[in-house]
């Protein structure tokens, strides 16, 4: 359940009424789209309905029943979701964009890289690239659809490649453990070498490439590295 203080309001006026719940903002999108993949509980902050959730005031059952026909809080709040609006303070709607924008941005700097330099953007290019293109992030649209949308735009403006890169690493038994853990999500190929080395083969983002290969010289400094063509 969402807390107090990190919910939105979310808002439908009918029959001279105001009817509000308290939402979490980062699933209003999901719930949108479909709301049997968010558990209600998860996405309400309170079960209840109000007129005036900041004043206190609650509709009476009767009003409830004669405007939803039911008091079922996960049908309450899908038809508030289709039929209202999300209510954010100036301060909110800006804290969410602001979190959103720097998640595509790092989404970008991790799965991208200049195909000229073989490297990731930097971070400031992106973001400078995104103001010169005045990309507008909602706050409220899923994050995997925003990055397509600022990767449409930014291929304009700046060269991007997402090619996947494969290494292969030959890492000591010793640092196994560790390594795995944040490799095998990227693992194409593994075995075990006759000395009790961990041989394997990783396909990435090519962004995230360096990134992976610190960690494993940070656990392993004697580990085996190679790019493959």
């Amino acid at each position: 359940m969402v807390s107090l203080d990190n919910a939105v309001l979310a808002r439908w006026e009918y029959g001279g009424k105001r009817y509000e719940i308290l939402v979490d903002p980062d699933l209003v999108d999901n719930f949108r789209n479909d709301p049997s993949s968010v558990d209600i509980d998860d996405f309400l902050a309170t079960d209840e309905v109000w007129h005036d959730a900041r004043g206190g005031d609650r509709p009476t059952e009767e009003a409830i029943d004669s405007t939803f026909a039911t008091q079922d809080i996960a049908v309450i709040a899908q038809k508030i979701l289709e039929k209202g609006s999300i209510q954010l303070t100036t301060t909110q709607r800006k804290q969410m964009v602001e979190q959103k924008r720097q998640l595509i941005i790092q989404e970008i700097h991790q799965t991208a890289i200049d195909p000229k330099a073989k490297s990731p953007h930097p971070r400031t290019r992106i973001e400078l690239a995104l103001e010169e293109s005045k990309f507008s992030v909602d706050p409220f649209k899923r994050i995997d659809i925003q990055v397509k949308d600022a990767i449409n735009v930014l291929k304009h403006m700046i060269p991007l490649s997402f090619e996947p890169i494969r290494i292969a690493f030959r890492i000591p038994s010793s640092g196994y453990g560790a390594s795995s853990k944040f490799l095998r999500p990227y693992l194409d190929k593994e075995d075990w070498l006759s000395n009790g080395d961990w041989a394997c083969i990783i396909e990435c983002p090519p962004g995230m490439a360096g990134n992976l290969i610190g960690k494993v010289k940070g656990i392993a400094s004697n580990a085996e590295v190679k790019e493959l063509d």
